[in-house]
């Protein structure tokens, strides 16, 4: 069936794009999609490879645990194995992501239904839904965390849900694992400032009515950003997907459900979520990198099946950060907070904003970037604004100067080290909302957040580490010389922090040329009586 008019890449013109740009890697060999698959994937996120050498995999050749084959290729990585990989999804440069995303939530475009789908090629109904092989079992789904997990699960997620009082609809990330051909276990974050789709459940639980619900699998990758960025309530994510198309997203109708769904989606998992009864539900790997132990969450009966012919099925690798799942919610997620800071709050003088990711999982620790020079005040209201723009954020906050790597650890606990006094430069904020992590939903008590001001509040010296004319040579030797391969960190080179005459610049230059006897001269005219050791020059007046 030819795709309606779009604007937009679908999955499989994504993974060709990813292979053009030698970011896929294709295996074509047999591999258990219950015990191999998502453990091989993942050596490349716990292995010690450079970021930019992960890959995006294609299992073509998939088996499980019992000897059966599968027809249907799995796709792992494909949407942020790497934020390059990223970028293709977003058709952005990477310098570009931010501003589109702040584009799009500004200028959301809403979707355009069409009469025929992709998506509907095949559908699937009634008795065909039931029995091994069928259904639901038809499916390669992998076992995300083989030795935890209690099945297997759809990690790539879009479920949609409609608000029974407005109409309007919601898309969002919850994990579905498989029970049987037609039954499914769905969690829905019922915490603060968790789903809008348990929202939803709960009206459908008021009026004593089942949920419909879609869960969409495969989605147009620019559609699928979208459902784990957290916007605001009541956002229409199809609408923020089309605003970041620069078109309407196409949708359709769903066969069994009053629900509209991407047209060009892989599989849709059409189903009525039960509201008067929970079952039992993992354990399973979450995204906070902990296993979520067994738990009652929402029982969900499928009612149809719809695909592509020649469907490909995605799956994220998630759990331990850093993730694809990771990936995809820092992205977007550092643009919203930027978005808000910066739009919204008016704050002067801020620069970025970085959630930590290696094994944080993205929420816990955020760095707010400055200004050298941002006034104090602009300081602590990006610090109080970071804090309480989501209530399941922000456990940490941290200020620095646009000189630290936000991404380094060690370059932020050298910012708290030289540029903060923890008495003055420091606030906890009380009855912070326990977050996602592995006893957030049933902590009774509130957590709290610290905040950090590392930025420099007067000039300093420069860093001490040769200036980078000097480092930069000093690498074309190394290279030269074929010692072990530079892995530059920041800093890597000397720069001036504000504290730094032009006088002591140019002593500096006449040593590097072997001149310092000419810098002893110099000093010798300024021999001070009356002074103790380590008495700074600038203090003494008339020093040059």
């Amino acid at each position: 069936m030819p795709s309606p008019k779009r604007t937009y890449a679908d999955l499989p013109e994504h993974l060709q794009a990813l292979e053009k740009a030698g970011l896929l890697q294709r295996i074509d060999e047999p591999v258990n999609k219950d015990t191999e698959l998502h453990p091989l994937v993942r050596w490349q996120f716990r292995g010690g490879i450079p970021v930019k050498d992960r890959k995006a995999f294609l299992f073509t050749n998939i088996i499980d645990s019992k000897g059966r084959a599968y027809d249907m290729p799995v796709a792992v990585g494909s949407l942020a194995a790497t934020p390059e990989i990223y970028g293709v999804g977003m058709g952005q440069p990477l310098d570009k992501i931010n501003k589109a995303w702040q584009d799009a939530v500004a200028n959301p475009i809403p979707p355009a239904e069409v009469q025929e789908a992709p998506c509907q090629e095949i559908v699937i109904t009634g008795k065909e839904l039931l029995g091994d092989g069928n259904g639901l079992d038809a499916f390669p789904v992998p076992i995300s965390t083989p030795g935890f997990d209690s099945a297997p699960y759809f990690t790539n997620t879009n479920c949609i849900t409609r608000d029974p009082d407005d109409g309007t609809q919601n898309m969002g990330t919850y994990r579905a694992g498989l029970k049987d051909s037609h039954r499914l276990g769905v969690r829905m974050s019922s915490r603060i400032g968790g789903a809008d789709g348990y929202q939803h459940w709960l009206k459908y639980k008021e009026r004593e009515e089942k949920m419909p619900c879609a869960i969409v699998v495969g989605c147009p990758p620019l559609v699928n950003y979208c459902s784990p960025a957290k916007f605001q309530h009541g956002m229409d994510e199809l609408a923020i997907a089309g605003g970041l198309a620069g078109g309407p997203i196409n949708v359709v109708k769903a066969q069994t459900v009053d629900l509209m769904v991407p047209a060009e989606a892989e599989i849709v998992i059409e189903g009525l979520i039960a509201t008067d009864h929970l079952e039992p539900e993992g354990p399973f790997g979450e995204s906070h990198g902990y296993v979520a132990l067994e738990a009652y969450n929402m029982a969900f009966e499928v009612t149809a099946i719809t695909r592509k012919t020649k469907a490909v099925l995605p799956s994220i690798i998630s759990q331990v950060t850093p993730s694809e799942s990771s990936v995809i919610r820092r992205t977007a997620q550092q643009s919203v907070f930027l978005s808000h800071l910066r739009d919204n709050l008016g704050i002067q003088g801020i620069k970025g904003l970085v959630m930590h990711e290696p094994l944080t999982s993205v929420l816990r620790f955020i760095i707010v970037i400055m200004d050298q020079g941002a006034a104090k005040t602009e300081i602590w209201r990006a610090l109080y604004g970071a804090a309480n723009y989501r209530a399941d954020c922000a456990k940490f906050v941290i200020a620095v100067n646009d000189d630290i790597d936000p991404d380094n650890p060690d370059s932020i606990f050298w910012a708290m080290a030289y540029r903060s006094n923890p008495a003055e430069d420091s606030a906890i904020l009380p009855f912070r909302a326990p977050g996602h992590g592995p006893d957030a939903d049933t902590r009774p008590d509130p957590d709290s957040t610290l905040l950090i001001n590392a930025t420099m509040e007067s000039v300093m010296p420069p860093l001490a580490l040769p200036k980078k004319k000097y480092m930069e040579n000093a690498a074309k030797i190394w290279e030269e010389l074929g010692l072990p391969t530079l892995r530059p960190e920041t800093p890597w080179h000397g720069y001036e922090l504000g504290n730094w005459t032009e006088y002591w610049d140019k002593m500096a230059e006449r040593a590097a040329k072997g001149l310092y006897a000419e810098n002893g001269s110099l000093t010798a005219q300024r021999v001070r009586k009356g002074l103790i050791p380590e008495t700074p020059t600038d203090q003494v007046a008339d020093d040059r």
